[in-house]
């Protein structure tokens, strides 16, 4: 049995938990040989109660020795005193050096960072803690958008539930894609998102902005995506001068109105690449992007891939 070792410590997530033991303990059940052996630890072996109040029993994480599969780093609201914890980090270290690869859960990646287990690698986290963790620890390369990043035998996921994206990626390198599609299928999950899709779609990334004005233009941008979009004529159908308009999206959003178009095209195009057998030069022209190589390179610089590569990842996993 490959050995799986789970770190959780006081308000954990429990889903940055159970995301990657079901994943593991679904290809166990459905023929990966060797299967998983999942243990959860923490220190002196207390139970790890989770952020929403459950509580988990645990084995001791001093005891655990021997040769390891995977260290598994679990995120949650307390991941930041977890960090602080110098007997926690000496003893992630230990197990890192006895294991296979190591993972780390959204916010779990501040503990490999306080380990050092991050430096001179490419990671990511969660991204409303991308700017944290890369401000703290300038020896890491944050990379706040991938849904999962691996260096080497260092895997990273974003928030939460793209843990089950970057195990699914694991179990397909363990045991192959025929295995893991069939995981996923059993999980109803994707089969399965590239670690390269940005973790915010467009379309859900922030509520609506509170500005009236910007929130119309934002809908109006959403319902006319093959419309002349450009700045002026978004600031005449808002009633305002261009410049104004570009000083209330960089207060509300936090960017232009031209690159807020070209984002939300590229996240429709993608949309229609994963959902629909249109050809790239219609799907350009349906979401305004005009051109196929315009449509490249919206996604190249939003999504570091092409819009074929995401397609095939997208529907093939």
């Amino acid at each position: 049995m490959r050995r799986v070792v789970v770190i959780g410590y006081p308000d954990t997530e429990l889903l940055d938990i159970s995301c990657p033991t079901g994943v593991f303990d679904t290809a166990t059940r459905w023929g990966a040989e060797p299967g998983y052996r999942v243990e959860l630890v923490s220190l002196g072996g207390l139970p790890v109660r989770t952020s929403c109040g459950l509580t988990l029993a645990a084995d001791a994480l001093e005891r655990v020795g021997g040769r390891l599969d995977s260290v598994v780093v679990a995120g949650g609201p307390g991941h930041q005193t977890a960090a602080e914890d110098a007997r926690l980090l000496v003893h992630l270290r230990r197990l890192a050096g006895l294991s296979r690869r190591v993972v780390s859960v959204c916010t779990g990646a501040t503990l490999l960072a306080a380990a050092g287990l991050l430096d001179r690698r490419r990671a990511t986290t969660h991204w409303t803690w991308a700017a944290e963790l890369a401000t703290r620890y300038p020896a890491v390369t944050v990379d706040p958008a991938s849904l999962f990043v691996s260096d080497g035998n260092v895997h990273t996921s974003a928030g939460v539930t793209s843990a089950i994206d970057l195990t699914l990626a694991l179990v397909e390198q363990d045991h192959g894609p025929a295995l893991a599609r069939e995981v996923a299928r059993l999980l109803v999950a994707y089969l399965q998102r590239p670690g390269n899709q940005a973790q915010v779609s467009m379309h859900v990334a922030a509520p609506p902005p509170d500005h009236r004005l910007v929130r119309e233009v934002c809908e109006h941008i959403t319902a006319h995506l093959d419309a002349d979009l450009d700045a002026a004529t978004l600031a005449r159908f808002a009633g305002v001068s261009p410049r104004h308009l570009t000083r209330l999206f960089a207060a509300e959003l936090g960017t232009t109105p031209a690159r807020h178009v070209r984002a939300v095209r590229a996240e429709a195009a993608a949309q229609l690449l994963a959902a629909t057998s249109l050809p790239l030069t219609a799907i350009a022209r349906q979401c305004g992007l005009r051109t196929t190589e315009t449509l490249r390179q919206a996604f190249a610089d939003l999504f570091a891939t092409t819009p074929s590569a995401y397609r095939r990842a997208a529907r093939h996993g």
